[in-house]
């Protein structure tokens, strides 16, 4: 029997990282709004990236115990997301061994889900599908989690990630998704690496390809790359209608730096699964921002919405950045430190950052 169709988060950014209090404060609004679970995945953290066999200090370690016991105990699935940075250009017994003993080491943190991902990295490499699906097959077999998700290397149709990362092998996608356990999920970003929309004959198109209903990464409303960090991604959802419920295996979100100020357009991905044809995009953010920053904020949000938006950093004149930081300084909120943070140039983008 198919998983049922679940939405949630991965903080599977570059850049700043959320803090562990920002991470703690989601559970509980995760669970509020309808959504499913949170998967740990920071490109910033070494140890689930670059330095993959290594381990976490005690410190960090007790911070993953706590994160993963609080959102259990809210009823929601606590998952790992394991960046294993060029394996496959290695893929002897050492290396085995040390998948292996990575797997049994996140065990420890009884993770719900486990994400093996090969995003952002070299790809062009004889046998690559093969040995990614012997990879994710491996940790499968090891992995005390209830369900695996892998991201490919290549996640998308988008010929950047050919320019980034080397071209693609020939059937790629077709081979990956033939060798690959039918009840392992593969992550998908659309028909671009930041997609605009997901139309339900692309889906269905993908579907064949893997064999598969592919399980959306949601590149919005990040804004990690040196070009999206000058702006704050707060519009509510377009392009991803309810349909998508029916041919997605899921649907993962990845937000921005900004912990707080993402809650507005995650709010209203849940209130467009919920709605259905009667969703509304300015009137579920209008709904969002109020029921969220309090009816104040929301209407100086809702006044420069457009200036955070579309215009960005760069097109705000020195004489209105200084009248923006007082305005929201003015605030006791998290919503509006973080503007403030971000006013202040206090998100800096990592160069590692993959843009279109």
């Amino acid at each position: 029997m198919q998983a049922p169709f679940r939405y949630g988060i991965i903080e599977g950014f570059f850049g700043r990282p959320w803090s562990w209090d920002d991470r703690e404060a989601y559970a509980a609004f995760l669970e509020d709004s309808g959504f499913d679970y949170y998967i740990y995945a920071p490109k910033g953290d070494r140890i689930l990236r670059q330095d993959w066999p290594g381990r976490w200090p005690a410190g960090t370690l007790d911070s993953l115990h706590r994160l993963g016991e609080i959102y259990r105990s809210r009823g929601l699935a606590w998952g790992i997301g394991l960046n294993l940075f060029e394996l496959h250009l290695r893929y002897d017994a050492e290396a085995i061994g040390r998948l292996e003993n990575k797997v049994r080491y996140l065990n420890d943190l009884q993770p719900d889900l486990l994400a093996i991902l090969f995003d952002d990295m070299r790809g062009d490499v004889d046998e690559i599908a093969r040995i990614q699906a012997d990879v994710t097959h491996r940790a499968v077999e090891l992995s005390t989690a209830e369900s695996v998700i892998m991201c490919p290397t290549y996640y998308s149709d988008s010929p950047l990630l050919d320019r980034l990362f080397g071209e693609r092998p020939a059937g790629y996608l077709e081979k990956l998704g033939r060798d690959l356990d039918p009840a392992v999920g593969i992550f998908w970003t659309g028909p671009d690496v930041c997609s605009p929309s997901y139309p339900v004959e692309h889906l269905k198109s993908v579907g064949e390809r893997l064999g598969r209903k592919p399980y959306i990464w949601d590149n919005y409303p990040v804004n990690d790359s040196e070009k999206m960090s000058r702006f704050l991604h707060l519009r509510a959802f377009e392009g991803r209608p309810h349909e998508m419920s029916e041919w997605t295996a899921g649907h993962a979100v990845n937000p921005m730096n900004q912990s707080w100020l993402s809650r507005i357009p995650l709010l209203t991905l849940d209130i467009n699964y919920r709605r259905m044809e009667s969703y509304d995009p300015e009137g579920a953010w209008e709904e969002a921002a109020r029921r969220l920053c309090g009816e104040a904020l929301a209407e100086c949000l809702e006044d420069d919405l457009s200036l955070f938006h579309d215009a960005g950093l760069d097109r705000i004149p020195p004489s209105s950045l200084d009248r923006l930081i007082e305005r929201y300084s003015s605030f006791d909120s998290p919503y509006a430190r973080e503007v403030t943070g971000w006013l202040r140039g206090e998100y800096p983008y990592s160069p590692e950052c993959v843009t279109e």
